[in-house]
């Protein structure tokens, strides 16, 4: 596994850490299964606070991009499933409140494509 944190980055540390994680997970450079450092391990190599990374931790596990087995480690789950579920279902809350709200299809859209444009910088 292979992470570099940029302290210049307008984004936190544990987002950074985060979000990698899950890209990686995502694109299959992490495997289902692969088992990751200790919290306290990544902390280290990454020359981070140990609550900063259990912090992505608790937010991945919570994404359902990785699971905790205890004493037996932390492993990369099925995260491309249950994110696409769980995408899936945000945009089904997303189109029922925006129905509710009265706007036009065309206006709900529009709406998305800019909210995605601020959130990944296209």
């Amino acid at each position: 596994m292979s992470l570099k944190i940029r302290i210049d980055d307008s984004a936190p540390p544990y987002e950074q850490v985060r979000a990698r994680i899950s890209e990686q997970a995502r694109s299959g450079a992490l495997p289902v299964g692969y088992r990751l450092p200790t919290v306290r391990g990544l902390a280290e190599s990454l020359g981070l606070a140990v609550n900063t990374v259990a912090k992505a931790y608790r937010a991945l596990e919570v994404d359902g991009v990785i699971e905790t087995r205890g004493r037996n480690g932390t492993f990369v789950a099925a995260a491309g499933s249950a994110a696409e579920r769980e995408a899936s279902l945000a945009a089904q809350v997303y189109a029922e409140r925006v129905r509710r709200l009265g706007l036009p299809e065309a206006a709900a859209l529009t709406a998305v494509r800019d909210a995605l444009r601020a959130t990944y910088g296209n």
